[in-house]
C-alpha cells in the first residue's frame, strides 16, 4: 500500500491544501483517509484535500510526501487521473 501527498501549497477557503492519492486504487486511498479521520466530503474526483494542518497525520500514518508533479505523475501512470470535466 503506497499513498501520496503533495506539500501544503494549494490556496482555497483562507487556508492551504495538499492532495493525497493512491497509485493502487480508490479503494486503498478512501480506506486510508477513514483510517486517519478525513471525512468523505473532502473527497474530488480523483484525491483527497488535506488542510495544512493534517498534512503531518498523513505522513505519519505512511502517505509518502513528494512535489505535486511527482503525486500527478504517480496518479496518471497508475490509471487513476480523473481530470475535471472529463465526466469520468
Amino acid at each position: 500500500m503506497t499513498l501520496y501527498i503533495d506539500p501544503p501549497i494549494w490556496p482555497g477557503h483562507g487556508r492551504l491544501w495538499s492532495h493525497l492519492v493512491s497509485d493502487v486504487s480508490y479503494e486503498e486511498l478512501h480506506a486510508f483517509a477513514a483510517r486517519i479521520g478525513v471525512p468523505e466530503r473532502a473527497f474530488e474526483r480523483d484525491h483527497y484535500d488535506l488542510p495544512a494542518h493534517r498534512y503531518g497525520d498523513a505522513v505519519r500514518a505512511g502517505a509518502v510526501a513528494v512535489g505535486s508533479k511527482e503525486l500527478v505523475r504517480r496518479l496518471t501512470e497508475a490509471g487513476l487521473r480523473r481530470r475535471k470535466g472529463r465526466g469520468t
